[in-house]
């Protein structure tokens, strides 16, 4: 029950015809529609980049947005150069992500600002504040311009030139401001209390903090304030070297068994950048592994979130993490680790199969086997439960054009029935040889998240049959596990590259940008937990606080991912 009928923000458009060819993007026909708008072009290995003016953002979004149909902004990056900021708008369309283009704003050093993005893309709301925390830009007509990830109090910008490390940062106590402004009140004045949720609550899977406001039962407002896992993992892989130092560090970001989905971003990225080749052998092996973290997280995922809507410890939530269980144990004899797996490698992966490889085909085929009845029992346990449905059904309502302006992805975005996964849309490794299927729901709810996950799980294990099936039979003296990678990398300056992957929860993707060294000038991390939070208010506003809990469980957010 919603206290008014939503209405969406932005109007709802179709993708034009603009700039499209049958051989792909015609950068010279979107440069035509932009005019004298546009300042200059750049070449960056993934797409075409735009450049222009602070003050023209919003008005040449819109245009790119409904003339050319670029109805996704997976992501915004900021930057410092010796001479100038710059804020780089990553543009997709749901419907084709390989067509790609890169708007490039650049601002004075001394006034770095420009305009917002927010009136076209929501998902530039917290993109942009991020972008002015670490990085110090300003966005003009941004609506709640402030820190997102480090404390209020915090002197200076981490990821700007003149940062100094070696300075201390004292945090004050201060009094907190009141919650309860006007813009928090219902219209008839209700009487409104305002309720802290987390950061130390089960229900928040992990610290986050839900500033909530109530109108009697219902939720006025709330506003997610994250920051509390932040590590500046962007600098920290801006200060390691390509070649044997960043990999390690995916692992750490969604840390729920989906490490090997994560160093694959970093790989696919890293690899373009600098033109490795993968060989096939290597390639099933990553699809292989790839799938088997993400039926770990998705049954992880269900669990917490049974957990979450009917406090089901026992049944459902042990059951899900006894067979995540047995997907670790496979994983453990492949990786040697259990989260932290650290096996891909730039143009391959570390190593073959254990041996002998008989037992490890056996004991993968057994979980394959055991997987249809599992998750037969988990519909009879989770998804037909009556208390459950009252809880999922009708709730958590994410419109699909709301889950596109926000940039939502991944099993989020399926669930509101946006038929987007890049293991098809933009295939890498070797989806592109096997055959299996993208999940959709249209019921844009809690329930329909859930069952997009558990159908997941059954195309995983697909996947991972057909890739058990290849590398049986591959002749031994054709199993290259890596390509010939130069010790040491040094992509040549100012390459700059934006790629991404299907990880467990959506869209992850890494920018890079190269100045001739073996470490990357900026390294920018695209979660997909950071993007579909966001979401929160939208499904929340107007339901019940059970409901929120409900929604907030449905999302499958990892806070290591979301901060960083």
């Amino acid at each position: 029950m919603s206290l008014e009928e939503p209405e969406p923000d932005l109007p709802t458009t179709e993708e034009s015809a603009v700039g499209v060819t049958d051989d792909g993007l015609d950068y010279d026909e979107l440069a035509d529609l932009l005019g004298d708008r546009l300042l200059d072009r750049e070449e960056h290995v993934n797409a075409e980049g735009f450049v222009i003016r602070p003050d023209q953002v919003q008005d040449v979004l819109f245009d790119l947005r409904d003339e050319a149909g670029f109805d996704h902004c997976s992501c915004v990056t900021a930057q410092e150069y010796d001479d100038r900021y710059e804020s780089i708008y990553h543009l997709k369309k749901y419907d084709d992500p390989t067509q790609e283009l890169s708007v490039v704003v650049p601002s004075p050093k001394d006034d770095p600002h420009n305009e917002s993005a927010n009136p076209v893309y929501r998902t530039a709301d917290w993109h942009e504040r991020e972008a002015y925390d670490l990085v110090g830009i300003e966005y003009d007509d941004h609506p709640d311009l402030r820190r997102i990830l480090l404390p209020e109090t915090w002197q200076g910008h981490p990821l700007s030139q003149d940062f100094d490390q070696t300075e201390p940062q004292v945090v004050t106590l201060r009094e907190h401001a009141n919650p309860l402004q006007e813009d928090h009140k219902a219209e008839n004045d209700a009487d409104t209390m305002f309720v802290n949720i987390g950061p130390h609550h089960p229900a928040t899977h992990g610290v986050l903090h839900l500033k909530t406001v109530l109108d009697g039962e219902q939720v006025a407002d709330v506003e997610s304030d994250i920051g509390y896992l932040h590590r500046c993992e962007e600098q920290m892989c801006q200060q390691s070297t390509y070649r044997h130092q960043i990999m390690p560090y995916p692992d750490r970001w969604d840390y729920i068994s989906a490490g090997i989905l994560n160093e694959w971003a970093y790989a696919r990225a890293a690899e373009d950048l600098a033109d490795i080749e993968v060989p096939e052998y290597a390639q099933v092996l990553r699809t292989m592994s790839a799938e088997l973290c993400r039926i770990a997280a998705h049954l992880l995922a269900l669990g917490t979130f049974a957990l979450d809507v009917y406090g089901d410890f026992t049944a459902i939530f042990m059951y899900a993490v006894q067979d995540r269980e047995r997907v670790q144990n496979i994983l453990e004899d492949l990786t040697g680790q259990r989260l932290m797996f650290n096996y891909l490698r730039l143009g391959g992966v570390a190593w073959d199969l254990p041996e002998p490889r008989e037992e490890f085909f056996e004991k993968t085929r057994d979980l394959l086997d055991d997987m249809p009845e599992r998750l037969t029992e988990y519909h009879n346990l989770v998804t037909s439960n009556e208390i459950f449905q009252l809880r999922c059904v009708d709730t958590g309502i994410l419109p699909p054009e709301e889950a596109k302006s926000f940039g939502a992805t991944g099993p989020v975005a399926r669930g509101s029935g946006i038929d987007y996964d890049l293991r098809r849309d933009d295939s890498y490794g070797y989806y592109d040889e096997l055959d299996w299927d993208v999940v959709t729901e249209d019921g844009c709810d809690n329930y329909a998240r859930v069952l997009v996950r558990m159908r997941e799980v059954e195309q995983s294990a697909r996947i991972i049959e057909q890739c058990v099936d290849l590398l049986e039979d591959w002749p031994e003296e054709e199993r290259e596990i890596q390509s010939n990678v130069p010790r040491t990398l040094r992509p040549d300056p100012d390459t700059e590259v934006y790629k991404a992957v299907e990880a467990a929860k959506g869209e992850l993707g890494i920018y890079m940008r190269s100045d001739g060294t073996d470490k990357p000038a900026r390294f920018k991390i695209r979660s997909p937990c950071f993007s579909n939070l966001q979401t929160l208010p939208t499904m929340s506003e107007g339901e019940y606080i059970p409901d929120m809990i409900a929604s907030l469980g449905s999302l499958d957010i990892v806070l290591g991912e979301v901060d960083r």
